[in-house]
């Protein structure tokens, strides 16, 4: 298989891939002020919380909301199968007491627990600090692989490709989003925000297995040329990585089918993030450090290693 001799074909499909979420980010903050389409976990809203005398199913209470057009409602069980949480826009009284009226009429009597206002403030401060650990993570993993791949020319490179497919994963799964906000309404909440950083795990994760078996391969195969190697490197990780990943995907798939309205945007983001970082990993990071080593990102050439065996160490 010639997978990174064919590079110009993956980095294309990449740039399609993310094209839609970078235009849909430049088109949201010029025509709403944000670049995502944020939840009431980040503008602010209303958390009401309550107790029907009978079980109830979420996606059932939610759905009141829904049709008296509040459609960013999230809603779930809490305790036990009549406790029930919703989160959504804020409602003025006369619309608090029409929908109670419905409520009651469709599912009977309910004690009302709690009714609260959600600041966004709480929502700003998780999004500043997962910025700041995706951040802080990306500089480590530098380190580890500049440390771990001493041995082999330009080490930096590997840690940097690594990083670029996790940047490639994350811009997926927004594409993806802004694909499905557009048609169904979906918004960032704070379980996209988790989907994402599990996703960065996964790349992150499949695409050093990868690397050191390259590594591990540029010390057996010294004289072959950087693509022979990799390419070699991948076939023999390919079915780890694919195992790996499948058993997650349908893992998450069945939370999908199963899991109820309140996890969807959750999980399927957790689907589109697991599908990219499988394909980053293997036709991206690898790919784009053969590109780096031979000094051609749209196609390949031959070029030996006679470098690998002075044990040069540069960025």
């Amino acid at each position: 298989m010639r997978i990174v001799e064919n590079r110009k074909l993956w980095f294309g499909l990449s740039t399609v891939m993310i094209l839609p979420g970078i235009l849909f980010m430049l088109w949201h903050l010029i025509t709403a002020g944000t670049p995502l389409p944020l939840s009431i976990d980040y503008t602010g809203g209303t958390q009401w919380e309550m107790r029907f005398e009978q079980p109830v199913a979420p996606s059932e209470v939610r759905s009141v909301f829904v049709d008296a057009g509040y459609s960013d409602t999230t809603a779930f069980l809490v305790n036990d199968d009549r406790t029930v949480q919703l989160k959504l826009e804020t409602l003025d009284t006369t619309e608090k007491e029409r929908i109670e009226v419905t409520l009651g009429e469709r599912f009977g009597a309910f004690e009302d627990l709690s009714y609260r206002s959600i600041g966004p403030a709480i929502g700003g401060e998780v999004s500043q600090a997962a910025i700041l650990a995706v951040i802080a993570a990306s500089v480590l993993i530098l380190i580890y692989i500049a440390a771990a791949f001493r041995e082999v020319p330009h080490p930096l490179r590997y840690g940097t490709a690594a990083i670029l497919a996790l940047v490639h994963d994350v811009l997926v799964t927004i594409s993806f989003l802004s694909v499905m906000n557009i048609f169904l309404g979906w918004e960032i909440d704070a379980l996209f925000l988790t989907a994402t950083l599990t996703v960065i795990g996964f790349s992150v994760n499949d695409s050093i297995v990868i690397f050191d078996r390259v590594r591990e391969n540029l010390r057996r195969y010294k004289a072959d040329n950087i693509a022979t190697v990799v390419n070699r490197s991948l076939i023999e990780t390919a079915q780890r990585s694919i195992a790996t990943q499948v058993t997650a995907w349908l893992t998450v798939f069945a939370i999908f089918l199963y899991g109820g309205s309140t996890l969807t945007v959750f999980t399927a983001t957790l689907l589109v993030g697991l599908l990219s970082g499988a394909y980053s990993s293997i036709f991206f990071a690898a790919p784009l450090v053969v590109a780096w080593e031979e000094r051609s990102f749209f196609g390949a050439k031959t070029k030996t290693r006679a470098t690998a065996n002075e044990g040069v160490i540069t960025a």
